[in-house]
């Protein structure tokens, strides 16, 4: 049975995003369930209005809905009072790809806070990674990422009134789209976008 404090969540996490004018990238989107844990998760991407796909510049988000946290949920939903409050486990990462060699990582992290919050509780920033791929002509292709993870505990007050989920990520949608558009302003050098054949 899926918890549909999860599947509210995740509700309230998309309109949160679209709310703020940004692009959902369907092809990367998914819910999976783990058949042998039974944690359940999503994962989606978003991009500012207008880019190409893949975008170049986008956010990749996940949330977790891990096995214990289920259990301490039905706990609660029965009555009984769970040894820790459920929580979700969050990462999101801003993203840059398509680059023409390898980045200064520098003014990305500039760009970015130390900490996002979502649902009160602090997402924390972990150092850049970059990739790099070799492709037809010789030269690299390159990407980098900045991530943030953290777990945001539900309370007891969101739990009794789902609808406020929807309220307490709003300021993560518009937060997330102001940084695209700074990131966006950043002198990053891309390759040019092969022509797509009729």
């Amino acid at each position: 049975m899926l918890d549909h404090v999860f599947t509210h969540l995740v509700s309230a996490h998309r309109n949160s995003f679209e709310a703020a004018l940004l692009q959902r990238q369907a092809v990367e989107e998914r819910f999976q369930v783990d058949v042998f844990l039974g944690d359940i998760s999503f994962e989606t991407s978003y991009s500012l209005p207008g880019e190409e796909r893949p975008a170049r510049i986008r956010v990749d988000t996940s949330l977790d809905w891990p096995t214990w946290s289920q259990t301490s949920y039905r706990s609660w939903a029965i009555g009984d009072d769970p040894d820790e409050p459920p929580e979700v486990l969050v990462e999101i990462a801003f993203r840059v790809q398509g680059l023409d060699g390898v980045p200064d990582a520098d003014p990305l992290l500039d760009a970015l806070p130390e900490t996002l919050e979502v649902l009160g509780e602090p997402l924390v920033r972990g150092p850049a990674t970059i990739e790099q791929m070799l492709i037809g002509d010789g030269g690299p292709e390159c990407a980098i990422e900045v991530t943030y993870e953290g777990s945001c505990a539900i309370d007891e007050a969101t739990l009794e009134d789902l609808s406020t989920l929807e309220p307490g990520l709003a300021p993560l949608g518009r937060e997330v789209a102001s940084l695209l558009v700074r990131i966006a302003d950043l002198p990053f050098s891309f390759r040019p976008v092969d022509p797509i054949d009729d």
